[in-house]
């Protein structure tokens, strides 16, 4: 323990001094340019009159011309280098038709009718769902709402591609922005990967530029669509006057475990369909009609121990038949450890002076003064932030985290209605819970939104939006339009699933 916390200490203290030397030399310039001012022009003003002034001006124009030429040069290679602006034009999420929806009861049937199961699974993955946050009418793909279930690469493709165009058509028609003018495409879905990749097929459908600069992205989880959003940040600072598209989803239909290994059954109780497209901007005349600017991105990868690396594995099953994915009962522990690390990075760029002096404070009377009775003091971070948009993972970690950060069950809200509606839909669980906020009229101008993500390997990434303006709600709907005004609701920690509806065996 102590050593977890010295090494939170450091990083936390490194994280602190980067953040200061930063800002003094950003305002190095602005300090030595006010400093010459202050001692240059009171002398020059008090000895020479305006006539004076006017006559020397005149008498060195060529001097002045080259000075006022040099003073204009530095002032635009000062504004070239600052950082673009990155702005959210608008955002979409992906509602599959009614004919997707499957109850819990439902979707413990099926699983039990595709066979390969024993009781004791069964049981199992019915304890899971009563216990997951899920509600009566998440989403499954065709392919395994038919019987048999029908798991190939070909109805793999077409519910990807349902979901990617679906988001992409929404997103273009909110927008108006023609698909010719993006000129960054990036794509992630973690478990599924086709040749030719997403970001090919969205290319082809759509008929991008030759010269489109586009990335996918494999096997980085959940949080992978943090991970995209801060690649297209950096790519929006060096392809200036363009849009960046980031397509988030993730695939059903090749990940339905059907096996008996029980860490691997935990994800057929809690993913579901699900996708997002977002429009970011680098154009200063889209800052009118954007929603949110990109304040900050900060990426923690705790890939370096073998704990980490270890805790969220696809693999073969002990059989060797079925293919799923493992999740390690170090998962909360292993999350929890990355999400420190990520908030002591985070910190000192959104908390208040007063949190972080109380933070430092705890631990000087702790390392220092060797107070064992006094506790690490968790940052409010209410006092910076509005508004929280944590990966819908699973009832397990939002209950964690709810937790940890001393939040309220208003601040938790979009998180745990979009795992109740949508169940996890993995990277595009965080467009569902901002949409989420945009439907129930809460985003006003100035808000500040945070996005916390989690993925395999182990990952904690994070993105702090800025509101440009108040978003309105009755054009913001999106995949909430049917359900706003029913949310949210009261979900118990323990649901019970009626046996004889789930029932999976066939009477005659």
């Amino acid at each position: 323990m102590d050593r977890e916390l010295f090494r939170t200490v450091k990083q936390a203290t490194r994280n602190h001094a980067r953040v200061l030397y930063h800002r003094l030399v950003c305002r190095l310039p602005h300090l030595l340019a006010v400093t010459l001012l202050l001692v240059v022009l009171p002398p020059l003003v008090s000895t020479l009159s305006l006539d004076a002034l006017w006559a020397d001006a005149r008498a060195n124009a060529p001097l002045l011309a080259a000075a006022c030429a040099g003073c204009f040069a530095a002032a635009y290679a000062y504004a070239m280098s600052r950082p673009r602006p990155v702005f959210l034009v608008d955002l979409a999420g992906y509602k599959p038709g009614p004919e997707h929806e499957a109850t819990r009861a439902r979707a413990i049937r099926q699983f039990g009718l595709a066979g390969g199961f024993d009781d004791e699974s069964m049981s199992f993955q019915k304890r899971m769902m009563e216990r997951s946050g899920l509600g009566e009418a998440t989403h499954f793909p065709a392919s395994l709402m038919s019987i048999p279930v029908d798991m190939c690469l070909r109805t793999a493709r077409d519910e990807s591609e349902a979901v990617v165009f679906g988001v992409v058509d929404e997103l273009l028609a909110k927008t108006g922005v023609p698909a010719g003018d993006i000129g960054i495409v990036i794509a992630n879905s973690s478990l599924y990967s086709p040749t030719p990749s997403f970001v090919s097929l969205i290319v082809n459908r759509y008929r991008l530029r030759e010269d489109v600069v586009s990335h996918n992205l494999s096997g980085m989880g959940c949080s992978a669509g943090i991970i995209a959003i801060d690649l297209a940040k950096h790519l929006l600072q060096v392809h200036p006057d363009t849009y960046a598209l980031v397509v988030s989803t993730e695939n059903i239909t090749l990940n339905a475990y059907l096996g008996n290994n029980r860490p691997m059954l935990v994800t057929n109780t809690l993913f579901r369909v699900g996708g997002a497209a977002v429009l970011l901007s680098n154009r200063r005349a889209d800052r009118a009609r954007a929603k949110y600017q990109l304040i900050h991105t900060v990426r923690t990868h705790r890939g370096a121990s073998d704990r980490s690396y270890g805790c969220v594995t696809q693999e073969e099953d002990d059989t060797g038949a079925r293919v799923g994915v493992s999740l390690s009962k170090e998962l909360m522990s292993v999350a929890g450890d990355a999400l420190r690390t990520n908030i002591t990075t985070l910190g000192p760029l959104v908390l208040p002076l007063s949190e972080q002096l109380r933070f430092l404070a705890t631990v000087v009377l702790k390392r220092v003064f060797l107070r064992a009775d006094v506790k690490p003091h968790i940052p409010d971070f209410t006092l910076a932030l509005e508004h929280f948009c944590i990966h819908a993972g699973g009832r397990g970690v939002l209950d964690e985290l709810e937790h940890s950060l001393k939040l309220s069950a208003w601040h938790m809200e979009p998180s745990r209605m979009t795992l109740y509606r949508f169940g996890n839909t993995s990277s595009s669980s965080l467009w569902y819970e901002l949409s989420y906020c945009e439907a129930k009229g809460r985003i006003k101008k100035g808000d500040r939104v945070w996005q916390i993500a989690f993925g395999s390997g182990f990952k904690c990434n994070s993105a702090v939006w800025k509101a440009l303006r108040a978003v309105d709600a009755a054009e913001s709907l999106g995949p909430w339009a049917q359900d706003v005004d029913v949310l949210p609701v009261h979900v118990p920690k323990v649901v019970p699933i009626d046996d004889d509806e789930a029932s999976y065996k066939p009477t005659n």
